[in-house]
């Protein structure tokens, strides 16, 4: 049963003056294994992470660097979440978080689905 669906779309340009400005937003925003990515990238998983807080209702309990956006063999995009951020999407009832990422012209979109099994957390 889908519980929640969140979108978001950032403006690379902005996103990358943002991080130019604000050097430390890099540490709080994402987590190890992102930082080294390029600009539009790391504005598509910044746009899944608001995705995110926006499928499951809110940030309480949901730490940005306890949200990864990885990748499986196939190129697919995956959340893989840890810490508080594990514990309150599990507590929430969600079972499986379908995520979908682009970028080009300028913007980065994702798109998050969320889905329970129905049975209670």
């Amino acid at each position: 049963m889908i519980v929640g669906i969140g979108v978001d779309l950032v403006d690379i340009p902005r996103f990358e003056r943002s991080l130019e400005r604000t050097p430390r937003l890099m540490d709080r925003l994402f987590a190890p294994a992102e930082r080294a990515l390029r600009p539009p990238s790391l504005a598509a998983r910044y746009a899944a992470k608001e995705a995110l807080i926006k499928a499951l209702g809110g940030s309480d309990g949901v730490h940005w660097t306890d949200i990864e956006v990885a990748s499986e063999p196939s190129g697919r995009p995956v959340f893989a979440l840890t810490g508080e951020t594990a514990a309150t999407v599990a507590a929430r009832g969600i079972r499986t978080v379908h995520l979908s990422l682009t970028h080009d012209a300028g913007v980065a979109i994702a798109y998050v689905v969320a889905e329970s099994d129905g049975s209670p957390a």
